[in-house]
């Protein structure tokens, strides 16, 4: 199938700033696709020029296979958008902005009142926008990005400034969006939220593509590293260690063990060491790369620097 967005080559400029710097990906229909980057890496403006928001100085871009400029209205009718920062009128009440939202569309609206049943907002439709908490507001501009049950969604660093619990409700508000059939479009500059969300995921920094793929892929192929951290009074079992395959070092501190290596059977190696040696632990974990190590690994930087 074609994808649903298409974007190739791509570049915009700020007069002498660079915000997108050729970029080109595809998104394919019923993932749920990351941009992701620190702040100003150039994820908004991609994003905007996929909606049609900003006009790119060159390069061409595709959505559902429509033109985001000359098919504007087709458009949007079939896409929706929840922009970084939005606003609404402090004293709206929530059922009236989804009633306002579902007006602006020609073709049949979904049930308001059953959206915000889903989101967990019926109990505040009535209550004025001014009034509701962080999360309320975001999964209220979700309900306003699905009201006319669009084939593709837009999420622009959704969760940003939410609290650990609210995050979490919404990532699992984006999971049934992906359940539905649909096509989900994010941009986060938190490598845990793209971790658990995407299925894919383009890492973006000074407006230029570095790498695309799933998750897991990026950190097989960038970090193949992989850490047990023990605890042992075994004095044998530095040298037992040192003979497990695909393992790069071994270092002791009092009675405690780091061992670093490669491959995804080093953890399984290291039980299987100390169960045919017989060591008694009295502590052990492992230390997996992330996201965030591919990232530091690609840049040299930390995406909070």
């Amino acid at each position: 199938m074609p994808p649903v967005i298409q974007v190739s080559a791509v570049r915009k400029t700020y007069g002498a700033t660079v915000a997108v710097d050729e970029v080109s990906f595809a998104v394919n229909e019923g993932e749920i696709f990351g941009l992701i980057g620190p702040n100003g890496a150039g994820k908004t403006t991609t994003m905007e020029c996929i909606e049609g928001l900003r006009t790119p100085d060159r390069g061409a871009i595709s959505v559902l296979g429509l033109n985001p400029f000359s098919d504007v209205y087709k458009l949007q009718e079939r896409i929706g958008i929840q922009l970084q920062e939005a606003q609404l009128q402090k004293r709206i009440k929530v059922w009236e902005a989804v009633d306002l939202w579902a007006s602006l569309y020609r073709k049949k609206r979904i049930d308001g009142e059953r959206l915000l049943e889903q989101l967990g907002l019926i109990d505040k439709r009535n209550a004025w926008f001014m009034n509701l908490s962080g999360g309320q507001k975001q999964r209220l501009f979700i309900a306003l990005a699905l009201i006319n049950d669009p084939e593709l969604v837009f999420l622009d660093e959704l969760t940003t400034g939410l609290d650990p619990q609210a995050r979490r409700a919404i990532w699992d508000l984006v999971r049934g969006i992906r359940s539905r059939g649909k096509t989900v479009f994010l941009t986060t500059h938190l490598m845990e939220e793209a971790e658990r969300l995407c299925d894919r995921v383009a890492i973006i920094e000074h407006g230029r593509i570095i790498d695309i793929d799933t998750p897991q892929s990026l950190v097989n192929r960038h970090c193949p590293e992989r850490t047990v951290v023990l605890a042992t009074d075994d004095g044998s079992a530095a040298e037992r260690f040192r003979t497990i395959p695909r393992v790069d070092a071994v270092t002791c501190s009092d009675s405690q063990f780091t061992i670093r290596g490669r491959g995804d059977d080093l953890v399984t190696e290291v039980i299987q060491c100390l169960s045919e040696n017989r060591i008694r632990v009295t502590d052990f974990r492992t230390i997996l790369p992330n996201l965030e190590d591919v990232f530091l690994k690609l840049t040299g930087h930390s995406i909070r620097d």
